[in-house]
């Protein structure tokens, strides 16, 4: 409540930035994950290395971000995370029984 210690302009800064960890959570839990799907692991060390993976893919996925909006010269923040997802998802696909180990 005190003003020249929390100046009004800082708080709202604040603010957004909290939206920005949302929207992040929701990349991971909503979209990258699948919304309603549970960690499959039975152990609390498969269920950190799940977790672990969807952050690395994450931030894979963000850094690829990055690349594309510092090629086309676009402020990162412009770069779609759902078509980011997307195009990786078809380039990572393959059709059954076309790869042999």
């Amino acid at each position: 409540m005190d003003a020249r210690r929390y100046p009004a302009r800082q708080l709202a800064a604040l603010y957004c930035e909290r939206w920005e960890v949302e929207s992040v959570f929701t990349e991971i839990k909503t979209h990258q994950r699948g919304a309603r799907v549970v960690l499959s692991s039975k152990t609390p060390d498969g269920i950190r290395q799940q977790i672990w993976a969807h952050l690395l893919v994450h931030h894979a996925l963000r850094e690829l971000m990055l690349r594309t909006a510092a090629t086309r010269g676009l402020d990162p923040d412009r770069v779609s995370f759902t078509e980011t997802l997307s195009s990786a998802r078809r380039g990572v696909t393959v059709t059954p029984g076309s790869f042999s180990p």
